[in-house]
């Protein structure tokens, strides 16, 4: 099954190098557009690992569509968008890089290159040192993929026999299938899920399958598209906890794509922004919130109404009843602002609310007028 792109952006659009054998990119002139960087932002070392052989690289990316758009009743005009424009950046072995951005801004596409579902439209691209689209067949064996909105799970099976046919298209050795499979199925607490059809899983039971499926045959690379969109809090804490220890243990490779800057924050290490297919920021988190000048918002429930809360490091944004908003800086500790508020103020309760990657871009591109 090869998933629908939905980075393109009209029902109509094609890629403008689509034809029925895989062509060798021609390299185009990229689009200057560098990348922001922060003084404090955790770079790898030569072309992303230790031993100066990245596992991922690409080198003035492009990725193009053609976009057809009626013109009066009987015409359709012809558009080249532009999904992708000129990526240049290396990922090495055992990083686990967060690559997050806008919905639109070519975070998908960008996946679908690294696989060899796409062929780029010019640039140069590398996985483990295989060209995806060129030896797609023998990169699959490499590599990892787990898209958050669509499964790779038989619908109608159970679990199991998903892993099993699996475990069969990759011609995993019966001694290291049930080894990782025991192992999976215990981190990922799918014991009780073996026997159930997939379409009867929860979304958050399904993707601890998708999972478990897509690292079955011991990948060197883990791509992660969404993976905990539409989970619950106990979903995702298993999740992250499971790539944690992945990563952790086996040196894999994950680069994962994201809206939720939980997810970033509890397991990446270096976070790469991207917006209008460009790279925008490649750093650590804690400078791209420094660039962005980003906040988050502590919520607190007094057991009372009270007059605005005066706490240093942080400011009232809005006050509702005994309920008060505070904006601090997203850089910055929250236990300090919670221990100063519990000490001087009746609380009741309180939550932190993460800034959205759109503001967090907005105010990066203010800062570097860009």
């Amino acid at each position: 099954m090869t998933p629908i792109d939905r980075d393109a952006v009209h029902p109509d659009a094609v890629p403008t190098d689509a034809s029925n054998s895989v062509r060798p990119a021609v390299a185009s002139p990229a689009v200057a557009h560098p990348a922001v960087a922060h003084p404090d932002a955790a770079r790898p070392g030569p072309f992303g690992s230790t031993d100066g052989a990245p596992v991922i690289e690409l080198r003035d990316v492009e990725k193009t569509f053609v976009v057809r758009r009626r013109v009066g009743r009987f015409r359709r005009a012809r558009t080249e968008v532009r999904a992708v424009a000129g990526l240049t950046f290396q990922v090495g072995h055992g990083e686990m890089v967060g690559y997050i951005g806008p919905n639109g801004a070519g975070k998908s596409t960008t996946i679908k290159m690294l696989t060899g579902i796409l062929v780029p439209s010019g640039g140069v691209l590398r996985v483990a040192g295989v060209e995806p689209a060129r030896e797609r067949l023998r990169l699959a064996r490499r590599i990892g993929v787990v898209f958050g909105q669509r499964t790779t799970l038989w619908w109608d099976l159970p679990l199991r026999d998903s892993f099993g046919l699996l475990r069969r298209i990759y011609k995993i050795p019966d001694a290291r299938f049930r080894e990782n499979l025991d192992r999976f199925v215990d981190l990922l607490d799918l014991g009780p899920l073996l026997e159930v059809p997939v379409r009867q899983l929860s979304l958050g039971q399904r993707m601890r399958g998708d999972i478990a499926a897509a690292l079955l045959h011991d990948p060197d690379v883990l791509y992660l598209d969404e993976p905990t969109i539409g989970l619950d809090i106990v979903s995702k804490v298993k999740v992250r906890e499971f790539l944690r220890d992945l990563n952790r243990t086996r040196g894999t490779t994950i680069l994962l794509t994201t809206h939720d800057l939980t997810d970033i924050e509890q397991l990446c290490s270096r976070v790469m922004v991207i917006d209008h297919g460009r790279v925008m920021y490649d750093g650590s988190l804690d400078g791209l919130h420094s660039i962005g000048e980003s906040e988050r918002t502590l919520v607190v429930d007094l057991a009372e109404p009270q007059p605005a809360i005066e706490v240093a490091g942080a400011t009232v944004v809005r006050v509702d009843g005994p309920r008060q908003w505070l904006a601090f800086p997203a850089a910055a500790s929250a236990a300090p602002l919670v221990a100063a508020i519990a000490d001087r103020y009746p609380l009741a309760d309180l939550s932190i609310q993460e800034p959205a990657i759109e503001s967090v871009i907005a105010r990066m591109y203010a800062s570097s007028s860009v």
